[in-house]
């Protein structure tokens, strides 16, 4: 399938439409071996215009972005026009993300996370999550934000909270985008931990100007 991705996202609308909900899915960028990063160590090193059509588009259709901390931090996440939903184990808001208005800045955490307290002062009981002891338990992390109405969920990684979420079996579906360049190097691709095995259909797949934008789905 070929489409050539123009002004009017109208149809990136409905080719990306989710068919149920609760919905989480991923979306990356990465090079054509592999690179998740460019140069400079950030997603933006590599995106393109046929990629910011799809991010924006997706973006369009969620009801909250989520993000683990590191990568919020890493690039420069702040307040958006959906909810922003922050994983963490440390329980610590990134620095751009304080000072959002209420309810624009959601953090999951754990029962033990050292910075709890710190997180409901910044941010309010209510839009702190607590799931699991020790460690964030994943597999409750969709029916949690479903609770909230966030039921169209845009994960926007990193790699290990992608992997993670895999792990978990709470993945509905991967965005990726195939940009046409090489890196090598030692740069993360994206997803990043211990081995996995996931099976994916593939949904569409679109061409422009030789970047590749495929959905794949999990079941």
């Amino acid at each position: 399938m070929r489409v050539l991705l123009g002004p009017d996202t109208n149809d990136l609308r409905e080719l990306y439409a989710v068919p149920r909900t609760p919905w989480l899915r991923l979306n990356f960028v990465s090079t054509v071996d592999g690179a998740a990063q460019g140069p400079d160590g950030r997603s933006g090193g590599i995106n393109n215009a046929p990629d910011k059509a799809v991010f924006d588009t997706l973006r369009g259709l969620a009801d909250a972005v989520l993000v683990g901390a590191g990568t919020a931090r890493a690039e420069g996440y702040r307040p958006a026009a959906v909810p922003i939903v922050v994983v963490t184990r440390s329980g610590d808001v990134p620095q751009l993300l304080r000072g959002a208005d209420e309810g624009r800045v959601v953090l999951v955490t754990c029962a033990a996370s050292p910075g709890l307290a710190e997180a409901r002062g910044l941010l309010g009981d209510a839009h702190v999550v607590v799931l699991g002891q020790d460690a964030v338990d994943l597999g409750a992390l969709p029916g949690a934000l479903a609770d909230r109405g966030l039921r169209n969920v845009l994960c926007e990684g990193g790699p290990h909270l992608a992997r993670d979420l895999l792990a978990a079996g709470v993945v509905d579906e991967l965005c990726a985008t195939t940009v046409p360049r090489l890196l090598a190097g030692a740069a993360l691709g994206i997803t990043d931990g211990p081995g996995i095995d996931v099976a994916l259909r593939l949904h569409t797949l679109l061409e422009d100007g030789g970047t590749l934008l495929a959905r794949w789905l999990t079941s």
